[in-house]
């Protein structure tokens, strides 16, 4: 869905937060993968507690069984007046570009996806970015130069995912497979689906499996922990969940895309438009910390930083399967 809009979309935000005069009264509706799967969710959750920790300012939330729960919380929230009403989800896309129309003096936020509309703020990532940084680190460390990843819903922002990961996996010398769990929201939510695929993917050599797939990567982690193998994880830092098992974790700052939307508000300095956080911005880098920091060895932790350099600096330019269906080393 994203690609759709990219090219109309104005990337430079258009400073529209003086026409709204509402009081902050901040509401987040998040994906269907569950508000605690240790991912993307929680990080929205994380962003909207430290906002709640910091104001003094509460704020509602809502967890979705299915897609429509989803856009009736989110015209349930602009009705009882809250603003902004943050959809955490490239599901509630169409959703959004429906209430925001009903409700033109509410501020919403749709996180990962695109809408163009005058009271929308669209916060995309450039997950290719931070898949290819993870990607160079998996191939260094991989003994067997066979490096897997295991996608949730299978749709172009996941295999933005997957192509910027295999990308830096190759120019790290290393093999690529790729599986995803599923087609629908479902796919969020299966974390003995993600175990089955990553033990699958061992079978045929991978000993670093990365898992892009909300709650369902949980599964994956788990698994591959349980064989002796290194994953990695996605969104939020994941590494605390295996101590010495998760190689590293993309991070990809939702909690700073929430906490930023509620705060923007509450100062009077909300913009609409849309947000592509990379490296450069922040919005996506990789995790190093205590619980992962034997696995990395100072010449691996070197050459990855110098790839973050060189991707920040334009000499590295990763492919972004979200406006190009066309991954150069998947297609």
């Amino acid at each position: 869905m994203i690609r759709k809009f990219i090219g109309a979309a104005v990337v430079a935000l258009l400073a529209t937060g003086s026409a709204w005069a509402a009081d902050v009264k901040p509401a987040l509706v998040y994906g269907t993968g569950g508000k605690f799967d240790k991912s993307f969710n929680e990080a929205g959750f994380n962003g909207s507690e430290k906002f709640k920790a910091e104001t003094g300012i509460d704020y509602k939330d809502f967890e979705p069984q299915n897609d429509t729960q989803g856009e009736q919380a989110i015209r349930n929230f602009a009705k009882r007046g809250f603003n902004p009403v943050v959809a955490l989800s490239f599901a509630w896309t169409d959703a959004v570009a429906k209430v925001s129309k009903e409700f033109p003096e509410t501020q919403f936020v749709l996180v990962d996806s695109v809408v163009d509309a005058p009271n929308v703020r669209s916060v995309v990532f450039k997950e290719q970015e931070g898949g290819y940084l993870v990607g160079l680190l998996a191939a260094e460390k991989s003994a067997s130069k066979k490096v897997g990843f295991v996608g949730g819903m299978d749709i172009p922002l996941i295999r933005n995912f997957a192509c910027g990961y295999a990308i830096g996996a190759k120019a790290g010398g290393a093999e690529f497979t790729q599986n995803y769990i599923g087609t629908t929201g479902a796919a969020w939510n299966d974390p003995v689906r993600g175990g089955e695929l990553a033990k699958a993917q061992m079978e045929q050599g991978a000993d670093v499996i990365y898992a892009a797939a909300g709650a369902s990567g949980l599964g994956v982690l788990q698994t591959v922990a349980d064989a002796g193998k290194l994953g990695i994880g996605v969104d939020s830092n994941q590494n605390h969940l295996h101590p010495g098992k998760v190689l590293t974790s993309m991070v990809k700052r939702v909690d700073v895309a929430v906490y930023n939307a509620f705060n923007d508000v509450k100062e009077g300095k909300f913009t609409t438009g849309m947000q592509a956080l990379g490296l450069k911005e922040n919005g996506v880098d990789w995790a190093l910390d205590e619980n992962n920091r034997s696995l990395v060895t100072p010449e691996m932790e070197a050459s990855v930083n110098k790839a973050r350099d060189e991707i920040v600096a334009g000499k590295i330019e990763v492919h972004n399967y979200n406006t190009d269906e066309k991954c150069p080393v998947l297609n």
